[in-house]
């Protein structure tokens, strides 16, 4: 391993999807790149991600994993020769140290592939990703935040504790762009009707309830973003602005970065939301909070309390988590995080106007 006073100088973080667990790896970033300051920090991530990562400050690489094409090797020549080619490229860069934050099978393979000396991931890790490592780190995935268990594994390789961050890479050409797309300084909400599982979804017609009582009682305009896919469930709200298909992963930060509230399903933006400490309200049914919920931000999560949820099911005949939740308690939430936000904007500004106190 080539190493200096210990440290590694070529290390690969392993962490191709979703857009919620990179962000929830990112607090692991910030400490790794505080221990080796001087090492070339690569991560692997799907194209859909990649927006997340690249041109990051703190990362030196991004390595393209195309996982749906390469998964076609077994019948397409062309691919299974791209992923050879992958292989052979991995193994060129020679590193020191592989971190798999993902845990499955594919990526556990990927950090044996890459011929590292060093492969740590958990011990517990699903699809026998274990015995691809080196080193295996305890965890509950019951318990612990994926946050949690992120940081675990930067702290068995040396991070001390600190303040978890979240640094996102938002630059200002993220920000003009949003600003050409909403100009002036209109305080808005934004709305997120989307979501992978179609039983994590909060009603469509719930969320276009809220657009006059926003405007009504909080003085906000709306936005309602989400990709292509969501254009069906997007024109059913009658937002101020319609951005559907129109920001890429970035540009969506900085969209959030901007908004006086964001109104989110479990999803990977409204993560991202909660990264940049924006109020939010994020309405949680068949998933569990605290295993996925927005880190550290508990306050934001409104749900049922019904015997059957959490259950993880893609599928629901009656999907009774979501459709009891009313129009109103969303609000009441909205109002509190609102609130919550505006006092402690003041104690900031109070703060920075009485440095000595």
């Amino acid at each position: 391993m080539s190493e200096v006073n210990g440290a590694p100088q070529r290390v690969l973080i392993i962490k191709p999807s979703a857009i919620g667990d990179i962000v929830h790896a990112l607090p692991a970033l910030a400490r790794l790149r505080r221990l080796w300051p001087a090492a070339k920090l690569s991560w692997l991530v799907t194209p859909s991600c990649a927006a997340l990562v690249q041109n990051h400050p703190m990362i030196d690489e991004v390595i393209l994993f195309h996982r749906r094409r390469w998964a076609q090797g077994w019948y397409n020549p062309m691919a299974l020769w791209e992923l050879v080619r992958f292989i052979r490229d991995l193994r060129r860069r020679r590193f020191d140290l592989v971190i798999d934050f993902q845990g499955l099978f594919r990526s556990a393979l990927a950090a044996l592939a890459s011929g590292a000396p060093r492969r740590i991931g958990f011990s517990n890790a699903r699809e026998g990703a274990v015995f691809f490592y080196t080193d295996g780190v305890d965890c509950s995935w019951e318990l612990d935040h994926a946050v949690e268990r992120y940081l675990k594994i930067a702290a068995a390789l040396g991070c001390t504790d600190g303040a978890v961050e979240f640094p996102l890479a938002i630059d200002e050409a993220d920000r003009d762009y949003i600003r050409s797309l909403i100009p002036g300084e209109a305080s808005f909400a934004v709305l997120l009707p989307g979501a992978n599982w179609p039983t994590k979804r909060w009603p469509v017609q719930r969320m276009a309830a809220l657009v006059e009582p926003l405007r009504s009682r909080f003085g906000l305009e709306t936005v309602v973003v989400g990709s292509r896919s969501d254009a069906a469930m997007t024109r059913q709200i009658p937002a101020t602005y319609d951005l559907t298909g129109k920001t890429n992963l970035r540009q969506l930060a900085a969209l959030l970065e901007r908004a006086s509230l964001v109104i989110a399903n479990d999803t990977g933006p409204m993560h991202i939301a909660a990264a940049l400490g924006r109020p939010l309200v994020s309405p949680y049914g068949p998933t569990n909070p605290r295993r996925t919920g927005p880190f550290g931000r508990m306050d934001s999560v409104i749900r049922l309390d019904l015997p059957c949820s959490p259950c993880l099911s893609r599928r629901c005949s009656h999907q009774s988590c979501m459709q009891w939740l009313p129009t109103e308690a969303i609000l009441r939430l909205a109002q509190q995080q609102i609130e919550r936000d505006g006092q402690e904007a003041s104690k900031a500004r109070l703060s920075d106007s009485h440095p000595h106190w």
